[in-house]
């Protein structure tokens, strides 16, 4: 769950949560009335919720972040320690489950890259689903009802089978999008699907109702919202995955905060709480950006119907190519560069080379900026997370709004692998996949320089007009070997 916030909240310089902290202290308010445990244990509890808040709340800017994440996973610990505490549960298990656990996150910290974190993403949101759906799943075989009401407790054992299980199924095939597996990467429809989806929907909430009697229905339940999780992602276009995933985030702690009510866990409660309190505070933020609603998110309303151009008739005659040494005698004598990174960026692993290039032209007088599309790369926050771990300064990071009034100022603009966010297209042709997403203006630009492979499209699966433009130039090739022989050409000239 400390993973999902961590990953979550990186975008958060984009439109600032300093707000959050202070209404969720209700929560911890609230969830401390329906209290049955001791008062140590719920002094523990109190604890941690308030290391929660505090984490949250030092994660809303990078330089606070480090401490808001120490200071997250602190709580977790002091909640971790309070549940052994209370007597429940078998130490046997729990140290096999840590060494499982602790092995599994090593191999991933060693093994995944950064291109791929927005796939791990998703599986952390997907397995805090299914765990959820697993502990409300013994609770109910072993016809316990900690903590509350009964009925309301199969209540909310039927709503943390049906939410942690769409998590799971939902967040697994967002996965496979963002992994481009064959099977995944088309969206996938069929005529009437979204008169199925709402009578799954239905059926679920009546189980759920019915739970209250009994937990025969756990099982049938469990299957049936697998069932939605697939149909409810896999209509969902690989270009909005960015908001797929935090949606599939708030999902993951409002089956947590369920499941909470059915074991009598109030930590539990609070924590899930804020994950899914905070996450649809992010998802709202990557609508906004996608300049899409949240109903439009809920009930997979992404593609378009309109026809796509055609590639051949965007670019034939009009891509001009140009060189490193072409680019580098651009870049002699300019006053501000606006760097643009993309996926492709991260692809490449050319965070380091981009701040290499940058470091020579501040050297030599020129101001240097970085271009933050919300929804750049494959995950909320992605390209912040990138350049980070290149020590590229905070303040050098300007968001959409902020630096779209300036690229009329500026001399050259290079883009690193972005396409669909400076894709002329969202704001001309209303058939697109892409139509009324607001994007970064870089054609605006004196001269755009776009370092590509090739003039393959982006996630949204269209051309780019951009890279015909008359004041676009192509630098094709990987996205680092370009920037490392545009900064030997640089220092050269």
């Amino acid at each position: 769950m400390i993973n999902n916030l961590q990953n979550m909240l990186l975008i958060s310089q984009q439109e600032p949560l300093l707000e959050v902290p202070e209404a969720m202290v209700e929560i911890v308010q609230k969830t401390a009335e329906v209290a049955s445990t001791s008062p140590a244990t719920n002094l523990g509890y109190l604890i941690a919720a308030v290391l929660f808040i505090l984490g949250i709340k030092g994660m809303t800017h990078p330089r606070t972040a480090v401490r808001g994440n120490f200071l997250g996973a602190l709580g977790m610990l002091i909640a971790v320690l309070v549940v052994l505490g209370g007597g429940r549960v078998s130490w046997s298990l729990v140290i096999v489950g840590m060494l499982i656990g602790t092995a599994g996150g090593v191999w991933l910290a060693n093994k995944v890259q950064m291109t791929q974190m927005p796939q791990l993403v998703a599986l952390f949101n997907g397995f805090g689903g299914i765990a959820s759906v697993l502990v409300a799943g013994a609770e109910i075989l072993r016809g316990t009802a900690a903590g509350c009401d009964p009925k309301v407790a199969g209540f909310a054992a039927g709503l943390t089978g049906l939410i942690g299980s769409v998590t799971f199924t939902g967040s697994l095939v967002a996965a496979g999008k963002l992994h481009e597996l064959p099977q995944f990467k088309q969206p996938w429809t069929f005529g009437g699907q979204q008169w199925v989806v709402a009578a799954l929907l239905v059926v679920g909430l009546l189980f759920c109702w019915g739970m209250t009697d009994g937990g025969g229905e756990y099982l049938p339940l469990v299957v049936l919202a697998f069932a939605l999780g697939v149909l409810l992602v896999m209509p969902i276009g690989g270009a909005d995955m960015p908001v797929v995933i935090a949606l599939l985030n708030s999902y993951s702690g409002l089956a947590a905060a369920a499941a909470g009510f059915v074991i009598g866990n109030n930590v539990l409660i609070i924590a899930g709480s804020l994950v899914g309190a905070s996450g649809l505070i992010l998802t709202n933020i990557m609508c906004k950006a996608m300049n899409r609603s949240l109903g439009n998110v809920l009930f997979a309303k992404f593609e378009s119907s309109g026809a796509v151009a055609d590639a051949d008739e965007v670019y034939a005659g009009k891509i001009k190519k140009t060189s490193p040494d072409e680019v580098a005698m651009m870049l002699d004598g300019v006053q501000r560069v606006v760097i643009v990174p993309g996926y492709g960026l991260a692809v490449a692993q050319a965070q380091h080379a981009v701040r290499e290039l940058a470091n020579l032209l501040e050297t030599g007088g020129v101001a240097v900026e970085y271009a933050i599309h919300p929804v750049a790369g494959r995950m909320p926050g992605h390209m912040n997370v990138l350049l980070a771990e290149a020590d590229v300064p905070y303040d050098q990071l300007k968001g959409m709004d902020e630096i779209n009034p300036t690229f009329a100022q500026c001399d050259v603009a290079i883009v690193i692998g972005a396409n669909d966010v400076v894709n002329p297209v969202a704001e001309t042709d209303p058939g697109s996949p892409i139509a009324g997403m607001p994007i970064l203006k870089v054609g605006e630009a004196r001269t755009v320089i776009m370092i590509k492979r090739s003039l393959s499209p982006g996630f949204a699966g269209i051309p780019n007009p951009l890279f015909a433009a008359d004041n676009c130039l192509m630098l094709f090739g990987d996205g680092k070997q370009a920037l490392v022989d545009l900064i030997a050409a640089f220092k050269e000239n």
